[in-house]
């Protein structure tokens, strides 16, 4: 991986092998980052997205193999614990233009990445919600 800092934007490019979130983690925890929104593209073929059910306030992964190319990426860093606390969403389609997507737990490349992480001067926290069963943001810090 390797990434370059503009003033508030920081522009990484994530290689094969390379796993997506920890390189995201590894930047927000260097480059100190309390809040920011982050967008990303490429390319992945081992990843596990997911869908929460609020009802039953349980996560329900799905694991995918195989070449598919990263449709959006989008999501926030916010700090939880005086740590950053990554939320990211990702849709990825193949070859027959079928696309999987939902929050993303891990997503390993294939070819490249390139996010653009938009750093914003503030701070948000985290909050477990018991009533939704996730972590929230926590406007009070």
């Amino acid at each position: 991986m390797q990434y370059k800092r503009f003033d508030d934007k920081i522009f990484a490019r994530i290689d094969p092998g390379e796993e997506i979130l920890q390189q995201l983690s590894f930047i927000a925890e260097k480059e100190q980052i309390s809040l920011a929104h982050v967008t990303g593209l490429g390319a992945v073929n081992d990843f596990t997205t997911g869908v929460f059910d609020v009802q039953k306030k349980e996560f329900y992964p799905v694991n995918t193999t195989g070449s598919y190319e990263i449709v959006s990426l989008t999501g926030t860093i916010t700090e939880k614990e005086n740590k950053p606390y990554l939320h990211i969403h990702m849709s990825a389609g193949n070859k027959e233009g079928n696309v999987i997507g939902g929050h993303l737990n891990r997503a390993v490349v294939s070819a490249t990445a390139e996010l653009v992480i938009d750093i914003v001067n503030g701070k948000i926290g985290r909050r477990f919600s018991e009533e939704i069963g996730l972590n929230l943001f926590d406007f009070s810090v």
